[in-house]
């Protein structure tokens, strides 16, 4: 006998749901600079300066912006980081 699930014995929504990524939303605030806001993601996620600033300007018009989607240890570590550098974020499961 095997621990392992077979993908045969999934519906076809649960499988949709396991394979659905999760976003880290970055949260706009009162405190953080918008030029900081774009520093940080261009340090931290790699984004050239236009992408850093258009992500940056969705936080601040819209309230929130998703600024990366993945599995979700890796985007809880995200949202760690996003905390030290003093911006709010969580990570959300990703709309199908």
């Amino acid at each position: 006998m095997t621990d392992t699930l077979e993908l045969h014995d999934l519906d076809v929504a649960t499988i949709a749901t396991v394979d659905r990524p999760w976003n880290v939303v970055v949260w706009d605030d009162p405190v953080n600079l918008m030029t900081y806001v774009t520093y940080v993601f261009q340090t931290y996620f790699g984004f050239a300066r236009e992408q850093a600033e258009r992500l940056m300007l969705r936080v601040h018009t819209e309230g929130r912006a998703v600024v990366a989607t993945g599995n979700r240890e890796a985007m809880e570590r995200h949202v760690v980081a996003m905390h030290g550098y003093g911006l709010q974020a969580t990570v959300v499961r990703a709309e199908p």
